[in-house]
């Protein structure tokens, strides 16, 4: 394949790309930029737009994911997208001309798609080689009459307009039908809801005006993100403090595990957003902070202003409830981030119910994107949460949940994205492509394809429940899993062929005492040691593959100076753990109070003395005194963070870029800031009080920090630049 290596697309290249040879653009009409390695972002929308005569464009055998926005070619009758990766089919909506659409071969187009990009496109009449004339004229004209007598007939049997017509009641009403619409009109199998919803929701509505008495009562365009509307309270309140000692699964005790069976029957993940049944972000205002004038905190987000990043950290740390604190930090050489809540989501709702905050959230995870070369860069805004019986893709920016995929009966605890090869069709080439791995309740690994709105595969890693999964970020297709049957198993889980066929193998049995619950694989050294945090401890393990035997024990059990004792029980549970460097690791015990972090390469070098060691600890950041397991921690190695939630909803972050405190002190290093619970409101009613944050997940650039919450709440904060 030839690649671009030059300023992408010219003027100069199109009139050579083109036949016959011409010497203006605006009098082309074929142009051929097959082969060309193109991403979207290749396609300059102001040259292109002045091939206003050009009629045929071939693009195939391209990387091509959506057409660019705005691009208009008034003239093109013949399109072909052949071998590319297109998944957005709503941005060939400006090609209104076309009548003949080529799209083989790109893997993540769904029979969905075809169904809009018929309506989307309304003169088509062949594609992919073929005259769907008499198919499209029935979905353009009969389906869609009849959607329309059912959309009517739904607004005759259960709405009506306001007495009383202002805009804002007027508002109300178009929420609430449209959300009725999206849920209740049903048309045709189930394999096209993707497309029914998109048409009612998203299209179809917008043509649609209901003429009640003499009044019209026109629909705009439906915007998933507001079925419901979320503030953030300016109260501030304590959330009632809960008591919750281990259990044998990662449930707190007053909320037990459903065993009723159910059919496993989910085979796809929806690929445009989820309805806001769903969903519920927040209308976000600014965080809680002291000294805050109200005014301030109904401007926008996009307007607010923030105190300095010196006056913030001038605040000594305290632990009024409802504020955000901050504390300079006394080895910091750079700035520490500004981060505002954005949005607060419901997407694991039990029934789509706007009315659970009892689903618990546990594990989430920033999608690693791949570069032209297969590589892994920072730049990603995507995050999959798991809780409940789903599993979601959130696009932080926007706040949409863009992807769900869902198991009646499970309960989801853990999830982990890898990068595997995919061959092509006729095993011509391999493509690295991203999957995502989810695990929970019924110790089955389920293997996701997202792009391609895939559940690939799945298998069975245990005979109880999955506690954690972890994938080797050397070798991507190797996939650790920690179940309560207290075992670690290593698998490899191959790659995957065009028609998704794939393998799994058992490679190593890591034996240990308690479950699993956080792994580590040490970033200078993934392929020989797997280091596991346990109810029961801390454990490294020896996990080269050239080495017998293919059980092992742990090789050493790693220490701490304070484990939390009652007169039954001595609690050696670290619920934390995350590497802040290649040597640095952060971990936290249960009901410690605080956070060490400590060297991995100086502990490790006292194993051959004993197999018990104690931890060679650098500095122990100050934390909640909580008696509530399982609020885990994430680390951001770029930007030195350390951040962990409480028991009461806020974000405890630690900006490390100097290691030199002297831990010996018994001074524990307070925390940089903790960011205050965002407390939404629910239209008519109270605001929601801070719940325990189960997990938390930075991208590597750390402009989203997504925290979730024991409550069915995730929350996305997002960076600002200080004023």
């Amino acid at each position: 394949m030839y690649r671009l290596d030059m300023g992408k697309i010219t003027e100069k290249l199109l009139l050579e790309k083109c036949t016959p040879k011409n010497t203006k653009l605006e009098q082309v009409k074929t142009l051929n930029l097959s082969k060309l390695g193109l991403k979207s972002s290749d396609l300059p929308v102001p040259l292109l737009s002045r091939l206003r005569c050009l009629e045929q464009l071939d693009l195939s055998g391209n990387r091509l994911q959506e057409m660019p926005s705005g691009l208009v070619l008034p003239s093109l009758r013949s399109l072909d997208l052949t071998n590319n990766e297109m998944e957005d089919v709503t941005t060939l909506d400006t090609l209104t001309t076309l009548e003949d659409l080529r799209m083989e071969d790109n893997l993540y187009i769904t029979i969905n798609d075809n169904y809009k990009l018929i309506i989307l496109l309304p003169k088509l009449r062949f594609y992919n080689g073929k005259d769907i004339s008499d198919t499209a004229n029935h979905i353009r004209y009969a389906n869609s009459e009849n959607l329309r007598k059912r959309v009517l007939a739904l607004w005759e049997t259960s709405f009506s307009l306001p007495d009383h017509r202002t805009a804002e009641n007027l508002a109300i009403v178009e929420r609430d039908f449209v959300n009725a619409v999206c849920h209740k009109v049903k048309y045709g199998p189930s394999s096209l809801t993707d497309y029914t919803k998109w048409r009612v929701g998203f299209n179809c509505l917008l043509h649609f005006s209901f003429p009640y008495k003499d009044n019209y009562f026109i629909l705009s365009e439906y915007n998933w993100n507001h079925v419901y509307s979320l503030t953030v309270s300016v109260q501030a309140e304590d959330s009632p403090h809960r008591s919750s000692r281990l259990q044998s699964i990662p449930h707190k005790a007053e909320r037990p595990i459903s065993t009723t069976p159910r059919t496993h029957k989910a085979d796809q993940i929806p690929a445009t957003p989820i309805s806001g049944q769903s969903k519920l972000p927040v209308t976000p205002r600014n965080g809680l902070r002291e000294k805050q004038h109200q005014s301030k905190g109904d401007m926008p987000l996009a307007k607010r202003t923030r105190k300095s990043a010196k006056q913030q950290r001038s605040t000594e740390v305290n632990e009024t409830p409802g504020k955000v604190i901050c504390t300079k930090s006394q080895h910091s050489s750079q700035e520490p981030v500004s981060l505002q809540p954005l949005h607060v989501l419901q997407c694991h709702s039990k029934q789509d119910s706007p009315d659970d905050f009892s689903t618990q959230l546990w594990a989430c995870s920033f999608q690693p994107p791949l570069d032209y070369n297969g590589g892994v860069n920072g730049a990603t805004r995507i995050v999959a949460t798991c809780g409940g019986e789903s599993v979601c893709l959130i696009d932080c920016e926007t706040g949409l949940v863009m992807k769900k995929y869902k198991v009646p009966g499970e309960e989801f605890f853990s999830l982990a994205w890898s990068t595997v090869l995919m061959s092509r069709k006729g095993n011509v080439g391999m493509r690295p492509c991203s999957i995502l791995a989810a695990g929970g309740k019924r110790g089955l690994v389920k293997l996701l394809h997202p792009r391609a709105n895939m559940a690939y595969g799945e298998f069975r890693a245990s005979r109880k429940a999955l506690s954690i999964l972890c994938f080797s970020p050397r070798q991507g297709n190797l996939l650790f899993t920690g179940s309560y049957d207290k075992n670690i198993l290593l698998w490899d889980i191959g790659g995957v062929d065009s028609y998704y066929n794939f393998k799994v193998t058992r490679l190593l049995v890591l034996e240990t005492t308690s479950t699993p619950l956080h792994f580590c694989l040490p970033p200078a050294t993934p392929d020989t040691h797997l280091i596991a945090a346990c109810e029961k401890g801390l454990h490294s393990y020896n996990i080269q593959l050239n080495k017998d035997p293919k059980k092992r024990s742990e090789e050493m059990e790693i220490t701490f100076p304070v484990y939390e004792k009652d007169t039954d029980h001595d609690y050696h549970t670290i619920d934390g753990l995350g590497f802040l460097t290649n040597d640095v690791v952060a971990s936290k015990s249960h009901m410690q109070g605080s956070i060490y972090l400590w060297s991995w390469n100086d502990t490790q070098a006292q194993r051959p003395k004993k197999k018990e060691v104690c931890a060679v600890i650098l500095m122990e950041l100050q934390w909640s005194s909580t008696d509530i397991p399982y609020l885990s921690l994430n680390t951001c190695p770029s930007k030195g963070y350390v951040v962990c939630g409480d028991e009461r909803g806020r974000l405890w972050t630690y900006h490390v870029t100097d290691l030199k405190a002297n831990f010996r002190s018994g001074k524990a290093i307070p925390a940089t800031e903790i960011l205050a619970w965002p407390l939404p409101v629910r239209n008519g009613q109270g605001p929601v009080e801070g719940p325990p944050i189960n997990s938390v997940a930075m991208d590597p650039e750390l402009r989203y920090l997504v925290a979730l919450s024991d409550k069915n709440m995730a929350v996305v904060w997002i960076r600002t630049e200080s004023s």
